[in-house]
């Protein structure tokens, strides 16, 4: 059984959240600033921020993410980007890993496309588990 799970939202935009025995943590995706002002993955930081995290009995729960119609070839190379980089790390630190897609969770949680939506739940979410962590620990 595993005591930490960390979920990792792949996208420039996305972040790290762990939930384990001791506490919450969320960590925005670390990206490198380009002077055009658009971000760029930045995997040595990636890797620091997930080795922090990770303990002897951690699993990866990371979004199953694909590329959607309409969306440009520039941002989605950007995209793959990130999560192959996100792939790589878990692969090289020898994590088990779960892949979710995102209708399956936000169905779950019965969320529909709004990312607000999304962000709020997962706000809410947090300080429910903040609570009773902070009273069974």
């Amino acid at each position: 059984m595993y005591q930490t799970f960390i979920g990792i939202d792949p996208g420039a935009t996305g972040a790290i959240a762990s939930l384990s025995p001791t506490g919450i943590t969320f960590i925005d995706c670390p990206v490198i600033k380009k002077q055009n002002g658009k971000t760029k993955p930045n995997p040595t930081l990636m890797a620091t921020e997930l080795k922090q995290l990770i303990t002897p009995d951690s699993i990866i729960i990371i979004e199953n993410v694909h590329a959607m119609p309409g969306q440009g070839v520039s941002s989605m190379f950007s995209f793959g980007m990130g999560y192959g980089c996100w792939l790589g790390i878990i692969a090289a630190l020898n994590i088990p890993v779960e892949f979710v897609t995102p209708q399956c969770w936000k169905k779950y949680y019965n969320l529909g496309p709004d990312k607000e939506a999304s962000r709020a739940a997962a706000l809410l979410l947090a300080e429910f588990l903040r609570r009773k962590l902070s009273v069974n620990v």
